[in-house]
């Protein structure tokens, strides 16, 4: 699927992936990347939908629209992560369909996954549990475009592909604590810390869960390579390989930042899933991906941006 000169929608283009995604994608020469913004388009709702595929009338649709948190923002907004996510995708994908669209690229999530995955996660473990219960809500909705998209496929040949990014992080992330996630989380409760003089840090869970972290710009690389390139109904996973337990990766935030009081686990907070890794060899074999970007460096680029572009907001 050469990008150039094609019509292509981006839901969620303007958001801290989006925006890069659409960087990429503009570099192929396409007629036209349309981006639509919230206060103009609602995707829950189906007439909303409609008029945005009438206005774009795209050849390819890329669905990264979402409504998403941390494990904080999970909890308190279990309901909501689930209709929203659902109606948008369903309902895209569904309209996209009917509306003729040449290729629609889904976006999962890892927290699609069963709370206890064999490390590496295999895509073919997909199915063989529950997910972890604080975002189970967010990933059975996000699961079911793989169910749709298979679906498609199968009855009306319709050509989509799902992929499942690990754990983002990098420049322009979510920094609020009330509803970001736990990179740049961490680096704003060590810089702040550090300022007011503080001498411990407070972080959630206890420290032993493992995460895998994937530079913002290195997803936006295999999600439009896989635009490109992948034409399976198998999902893909989208990540590095490497995994990292919370108490290292907050000891890395703690240099970075420069910060020389005690971390504090509080164990009354969830720990969430205890590890994540993923099995990355099919977007390695299937559109050549693969991640550019170390841990370390990524986290000292972040925390950099967030250094310079960071508010007295205390939200």
């Amino acid at each position: 699927m050469d990008l150039n000169k094609k019509r292509i929608l981006v839901t969620g283009g303007a958001g801290f992936l989006g925006k890069n995604v659409v960087k990429l994608i503009e570099q192929r020469g396409p007629e036209e990347v349309f981006v639509p913004r919230s206060k103009n388009y609602d995707l829950v709702n189906r007439e909303d939908v409609n008029q945005l595929l009438i206005d774009s009338n795209p050849d390819i649709v890329f669905h990264l629209a979402a409504t998403v948190g941390g494990i904080g923002a999970n909890m308190q907004n279990p309901a909501k992560y689930f209709y929203d996510n659902l109606m948008m995708g369903v309902q895209l994908m569904h309209e996209s369909y009917k509306q003729k669209v040449k290729k629609f690229v889904a976006i999962g999530t890892i927290c699609a996954y069963p709370k206890y995955t064999p490390i590496p996660f295999k895509e073919e473990n997909l199915w063989d549990g529950y997910p972890e219960e604080t975002n189970a809500p967010y990933g059975l909705a996000k699961k079911m475009l793989l169910v749709q998209s298979q679906a498609y496929r199968k009855q009306y040949g319709f050509n989509s592909i799902y992929l499942l990014p690990v754990n983002l992080y990098g420049p322009e992330d979510n920094f609020d604590l009330n509803t970001s996630h736990v990179i740049p989380a961490m680096i704003r409760k060590f810089i702040e810390a550090k300022e007011n003089r503080t001498d411990k840090v407070v972080l959630w869970g206890d420290g032993s869960p493992s995460r895998e972290f994937l530079y913002v710009k290195d997803a936006a690389n295999a999600i439009v390579m896989a635009g490109e390139m992948y034409e399976k109904p198998e999902p893909v996973n989208i990540g590095n390989g490497h995994e990292i337990t919370m108490k290292e990766l907050a000891q890395k935030i703690k240099i970075i930042s420069g910060f020389e009081g005690k971390i504090v686990w509080d164990t009354t907070k969830p720990n969430g899933q205890p590890r994540r890794c993923l099995d990355v060899s099919c977007a390695k074999k299937e559109f050549g991906f693969v991640a550019k970007t170390k841990l370390d460096e990524g986290l000292k680029m972040t925390y950099d941006w967030y250094i310079q572009n960071k508010t007295t907001d205390k939200n």
